[in-house]
């Protein structure tokens, strides 16, 4: 039943015109639609929606993620638009200059990872993250 269903996420924001400056100017995405309370993107193969929400962001693990050909010039190009990269010194995970090398993946998705995260305007821990391929 829900294999064959479109996926799309869900971000809380508790001020939906500073999340919608922020998805504008610093990651280069606008609205395809909007409602009371509510702004839905579209991606290339995924949509999201951010809305209005007086919970609690628990910033504490990735809530949306992309999956780029290039980390390198992604978190480059999101940096000049003043996007601010986590960087971690945890065991099994290590970013250096914002970017993280993950050993394992996915045997359909290669042999590995590279990931970056970053938090939008209203908290949410996103991420990015580029297959390594043998």
């Amino acid at each position: 039943m829900l294999g064959k269903a479109k996926v799309a996420s869900r971000l809380p924001a508790k001020d939906l015109e500073r999340a919608r400056a922020f998805y504008s100017e610093k990651l280069g995405l606008d609205p395809v639609e909007q409602r009371e309370g509510g702004l839905r993107y579209v991606c290339a193969s995924g949509e999201f929606a951010i809305f209005i929400s007086a919970g609690v962001q628990s910033g504490t693990h990735t809530q949306m993620g992309w999956e780029v050909e290039d980390i390198e010039a992604t978190v480059r190009e999101l940096r000049a638009r003043g996007v601010k990269f986590e960087e971690y010194d945890l065991p099994g995970l290590k970013t250096v200059n914002g970017i993280a090398e993950i050993a394992g993946n996915y045997a359909s998705k290669g042999i590995g990872e590279r990931g970056a995260w970053f938090r939008n305007s209203e908290g949410n821990l996103l991420g990015i993250g580029q297959p390594i391929r043998s």
